[in-house]
């Protein structure tokens, strides 16, 4: 699978209420090409419960499950992965996960996160913060000159751009080298499914 294109992050708090498995299907039938599961509560039945429904949707829409910082999670449903700096070793989750999952790594501001993780075999290497987000606010961590640097450095290994991203500001980022764009906010703080399924079109349409 081309590892490009809208990379939807789920948030328990935006998604709540019922709004998770709707809103992710319009996220998909927008195009979202890659789905991160992630969930930082300690309800790991409700956690298992929820990323079963997803992978159901994912399967049905050909698009791929991630789920975020628990490869034993990932293991249990034979889906993907999505480690920090602090989540374990790339190389422990590929012999769990096996070959064909696909492995990412959050690599900040940092070069040279990247090459360790590229070193270590991730799939994709994720930079950010860009802009100030919701999700996580403060200062950005990431410049889009950056991005040009690591495909520069890492010829064929798929970007990802996190934080703040919005469809205003979508454009640079794929211009400067990003392959996948991460949203949340832009994405799901919506008041309708209809609306997500715009929103992923139109950031779709991007690529």
């Amino acid at each position: 699978m081309k590892l490009r294109g809208l990379y939807a992050i789920t948030d328990s708090k935006l998604l709540a209420d019922g709004r998770l498995l709707p809103y992710v299907e319009a996220a998909l039938r927008g195009g979202a090409r890659l789905l991160q599961y992630r969930d930082k509560t300690t309800d790991e039945s409700r956690r298992l419960r929820e990323a079963e429904a997803l992978r159901e949707l994912c399967e049905r829409h050909g698009a791929e499950l991630i789920i975020n910082d628990d490869a034993e999670l990932a293991a249990r449903l034979g889906v993907s992965v999505h480690l920090g700096q602090t989540d374990g070793s790339l190389a422990a989750a590929r012999a769990l996960l096996g070959r064909k999952a696909i492995i990412g790594a959050t690599c900040h501001g940092s070069l040279e996160l990247a090459a360790q993780a590229v070193a270590e075999g991730a799939d994709y290497v994720a930079f950010g913060r860009f802009f100030n987000s919701l999700t996580k606010p403060g200062a950005s961590e990431a410049t889009p000159e950056l991005l040009e640097q690591a495909c520069a450095r890492f010829p064929g290994v798929p970007l990802v751009a996190i934080g703040g991203v919005t469809l205003d500001n979508a454009p640079e980022l794929i211009s400067r080298g990003a392959d996948l764009l991460s949203v949340i906010n832009a994405l799901f703080a919506a008041d309708t499914p209809a609306e997500v399924e715009r929103r992923a079109r139109a950031f779709s349409a991007l690529f």
